[in-house]
């Protein structure tokens, strides 16, 4: 009777476990779909219709059309997939602005058909613009509910999580009677497990809500900046229908519309440096970004008495952007040159192993830097991936933290080991896959 009570308790531990799990890898994986989504499919629709704007063109009304239905589409897509309340209601919100949104397009559209002379007036862009901005605030709602819908299904794990831990104290009380060594095994097997993964999500899920406030300040701003630079183009595009080819007021406007255009590159690069691109996953040989960031730096290295090494190692295969790895791995190779004080050494190594990685170990490849520096202290390596967090004077305290959000979107992890006046080693673990050439 004991016995088969006891089977049953562990029996319904693990279902839970399995279920919390589960929960928190979903959780982990789409944090950023909703707002990411969002801002993508938005951007790609006022892109349009800024060039639609400022040159009147049909196709670019055309790819306008294209983009906002498709916004249409993955609005109407998340209805099935929200649960929430709250992020019903926003959704429904959202849905009622994307029809005020488009018809305030067809506005833009009938006055540059009507008036093909004198074209969009700033009147007409300006009301698009502010409906615009209240439909990118109603995304931001959609996402900002969406993270309290998480934040609430942490804190009910965490209640059941509580609950699972006195089942298992009651669960040890009873094994007792037939020896400590099950309980214990439970206990390793079932709980501590769960335990890091808990808070390993609550760690990212806290990191990823900074990166997303950042996403959303990006966007923000960019949105901000973006609209007076459309009006004064439009109004350059506008100004230069009056004068003729080759006088000065024209050359005027050329040199306006083209110092706007900067802006905006510039703009959109602050956006990426914001939220990086998905990945371009690809079968790579983990040493051949090491080789190109060796190339790339050491001679700069060595000008400050830095001597940069990489160890060659077997063919480890991975699948990475190759771009983006060597973005994360200069970052690093950065940082720790930064950390040496008077002349040391930086090496770059590949190897494999078994790691935790996901819900179980399996087989993967760690991409190394260390270095000579003088560490890491333990107030700094409470908050060494937080976004805005530097031990630099002149850092913005974003490169470790987009750096750990690349690593995480290949599907991998990035961890480190450190000591005070003996120096760091960072290490970005991948999956392995077979290697490029199918052995």
């Amino acid at each position: 009777m004991l016995g088969a009570l006891i089977i049953a308790i562990t029996l319904a531990l693990q279902n839970k476990s399995t279920a919390i799990r589960k929960w928190l890898s979903l959780q982990d994986t789409e944090s950023f779909g909703i707002q990411d989504h969002f801002k993508d499919k938005f951007r790609l629709a006022n892109a349009h219709m800024r060039r639609f704007g400022t040159t009147e063109e049909p196709a670019a009304w055309d790819e306008f059309l294209k983009a906002s239905q498709d916004l249409k589409t993955w609005i109407d897509d998340q209805a099935g997939r929200l649960t929430n309340a709250n992020e019903k209601a926003t959704l429904k919100k959202l849905d009622s602005a994307w029809e005020a949104y488009m018809r305030q397009a067809q506005i833009v559209r009938r006055v540059a058909a009507t008036n093909p002379v004198v074209g969009v007036t700033l009147a007409e862009y300006n009301d698009f613009t502010d409906q615009s901005r209240k439909f990118l605030d109603l995304g931001q709602d959609l996402a900002r509910a969406h993270y309290e819908s998480r934040n609430l299904g942490l804190a009910q794990a965490h209640r059941l999580l509580t609950d699972m831990r006195y089942t298992v104290l009651v669960l040890v009380a009873l094994l007792l009677l037939f020896g400590l060594a099950l309980a214990l095994t439970v206990y390793r097997n079932l709980i501590a497990p769960l335990r890091v993964r808990l808070a390993q999500s609550e760690q990212l899920a806290h990191r990823n809500e900074k990166l997303a406030s950042l996403g959303l300040l990006a966007a923000g701003v960019a949105h901000e900046i973006r609209n007076p630079l459309t009006a004064i183009k439009t109004a350059a595009f506008s100004q230069q229908k009056r004068f003729p080819q080759g006088s000065p007021q024209r050359a005027d406007g050329e040199i306006i519309e083209h110092e706007v255009s900067r802006l905006e590159r510039i703009v959109n690069e602050f956006l990426h440096f914001a939220r990086p691109a998905r990945p371009n996953l690809t079968p790579i040989l983990a040493d051949e970004p090491l080789r190109e960031v060796e190339i790339l730096l050491a001679p700069q290295l060595a000008q400050s008495n830095i001597q940069l090494v990489r160890e060659p190692s077997g063919p480890l295969a991975i699948r990475a952007d190759a771009a983006q790895l060597k973005q994360v791995l200069i970052n690093l190779v950065q940082n720790a040159a930064e950390s040496i004080e008077r002349g040391g050494t930086i090496w770059l190594r590949s190897r494999h192993g078994r790691k935790r990685l996901g819900d179980g170990e399996r087989e993967v490849v760690v991409l190394e830097v260390a270095d000579t520096g003088r560490g890491i202290s333990p107030e700094a390596q409470k908050r060494l991936f937080d976004p805005f967090f530097s031990t630099k004077e002149k850092g913005t305290g974003l490169g470790l933290a987009i750096a750990s959000r690349i690593v995480e979107l290949h599907g991998g992890a990035l961890q480190y080991q450190t000591e005070v006046n003996r120096g760091s080693t960072f290490g970005i673990i991948l999956p392995r896959v077979p290697t490029v050439d199918g052995e």
